[in-house]
């Protein structure tokens, strides 16, 4: 037990005592504290400064020396007892334990040379890690990693190439582009559940990714005029048709300003390959146009190709094609028609065409000649344009009278379709068949063989017929 002057007292104790002790040591910090000033003291004495002539005699509880009569030492076998060696294994187990405290084990054993300052705020050091509080922090945070193998997409690559025969900056896919597949084989990180990371342990291609192919235009005259190969162009003026890409090539055939052609190549910004009614050949592109780039151009092809389709060998007995429009366009203002007896009947001559499947410039053609533009007498006193019934011997007296002048063109029209511009047995209008009397084919010059006495009526009627045909190109 420590005594008043904080000293150890080893004598006389058993083994209770002993551990007594101890734990009082162990519980009282004042007893620990002075515990370890009296060992620091107790190291400081070095055992070779004591002279063994000096040592007092002590209780020693290992062992018990005498000396005998001649000087010599020997142990006192009857005095080594059973208490002394408990006593003694006894404070062999309080001395480990006081000079190993669980405090200070490590500053004892490793740092003794440390002040007693350091080792008193060592033992003071209230900031230790609470171990409890780390495992219950990480306790609570589920942090799980599996490992799966799977299918995953591979995405394609695209490939871009120009194409000079495509407007420049449009895009055409030729080619989708079509994922492929890979086996992957990964290790997933969760926390609480959400996924963190990933890592691939293992790849297997399983299906090539197949690339997405995009054709670039590149061509600015395609871009320009809004067209693509397989297009219809317009000539912006007459042209030749070439055999090749050049202007020495013989040329193949001969187009119209405004005609359409429909566009095959373009094998240069330069020239391009068309076709025009089934010929092929080539012209230059700065001789083409669109209605993108002339919004009128349709319409001019619309009359040139009424145009061409003028001939002196033209069937007569089917529409011209013509408009309303086109018909009052044609009529209008024309300086020989004085009395505009023409002008004024335009839309009987169209309605003629549509209801008699006729052409209405020819029949017009027929008045204009027969009346000297409506000028003739049998034309203004007897609304008759065509002298219809008239003979040579008397031409006035014979010829018929109709109330107006819609009438006698409606008679005239209906007796041409009836008997002069169609074989016999055609269906014609009303589900009346033509008789074909004096049919001589559907021309001009069909019809003049049984129509007029003079050979050369067909001629002179026609020529009237392309002046007006004409107009439309005015």
């Amino acid at each position: 037990m420590l005594d008043d002057k904080n000293s150890f007292n080893y004598d006389n104790r058993n083994l209770s005592d002993v551990f007594k002790e101890l734990q009082e040591i162990r519980s009282n910090p004042q007893a620990q504290q002075a515990y370890v000033k009296q060992a620091k003291k107790s190291k400081k004495h070095k055992t070779t400064d004591i002279k063994p002539s000096k040592v007092k005699k002590t209780s020693n509880v290992f062992a018990s020396n005498f000396r005998t009569k001649d000087g010599t030492s020997k142990p006192k076998s009857n005095d080594l007892k059973l208490s002394h060696i408990l006593t003694g294994c006894g404070i062999l187990v309080v001395s480990m334990a006081l000079f190993f405290p669980k405090d200070l084990a490590f500053t004892e054993s490793y740092a003794s040379t440390e002040s007693s300052q350091e080792v008193e705020a060592y033992e003071l050091n209230r900031h230790r890690l609470n171990m409890q509080s780390i495992i219950s922090e990480n306790a609570g945070m589920d942090r799980v990693k599996e490992q799966a193998t799977e299918e995953r997409d591979v995405e394609f690559e695209t490939t871009y190439t120009d194409n000079p025969t495509l407007p420049k900056g449009e895009e055409v896919v030729t080619q989708e582009g079509i994922l492929g597949k890979d086996q992957v084989t990964v290790v997933k990180t969760y926390e609480n559940g959400n996924f963190v990371e990933e890592t691939i342990l293992a790849r297997t291609n399983l299906v090539a990714p197949t690339p997405k192919l995009i054709s670039r235009g590149t061509s600015e005259f395609l871009a320009k005029h809004q067209v693509h190969i397989g297009d219809t162009m317009y000539l912006v003026k007459d042209d030749k048709l070439k055999s090749e890409a050049n202007d020495t090539s013989t040329d193949v055939a001969e187009a119209k300003e405004s005609i359409d052609v429909k566009l095959l190549e373009l094998p240069s910004e330069e020239w391009a390959k068309v076709s025009f009614d089934g010929v092929e050949g080539y012209v230059k592109t700065s001789n083409l146009t669109s209605p993108t780039t002339t919004p009128n151009i349709v319409e001019k092809n619309r009359i040139q190709r009424i145009l061409l389709k003028v001939n002196i060998g033209m069937e007569l007995n089917k529409s011209s094609g013509l408009t309303l429009n086109d018909y009052k366009k044609i009529f209008t203002n024309i300086p020989n028609d004085k009395n505009k007896v023409f002008e004024n009947n335009y839309q009987v001559f169209y309605n003629m065409e549509k209801k008699y499947n006729i052409n209405g410039i020819f029949l017009a053609s027929i008045a204009i000649h027969e009346s000297a533009w409506g000028t003739s007498n049998i034309a203004n006193d007897k609304n008759n344009l065509f002298g219809y019934g008239a003979y040579d011997e008397s031409p006035y007296e014979s010829s018929l009278d109709f109330d107006n002048y819609a009438d006698g063109i409606e008679t005239v029209a209906k007796s041409l379709v009836k008997y002069y511009l169609n074989p016999a047995g055609t269906k014609i209008y009303d589900g009346e068949t033509a008789e074909g009397w004096y049919y001589n084919g559907p021309t001009v010059e069909g019809v003049n063989t049984r129509y007029a006495s003079d050979e050369n009526w067909h001629e002179k009627v026609y020529s009237y017929m392309e002046m007006l045909y004409n107009r439309l190109d005015s």
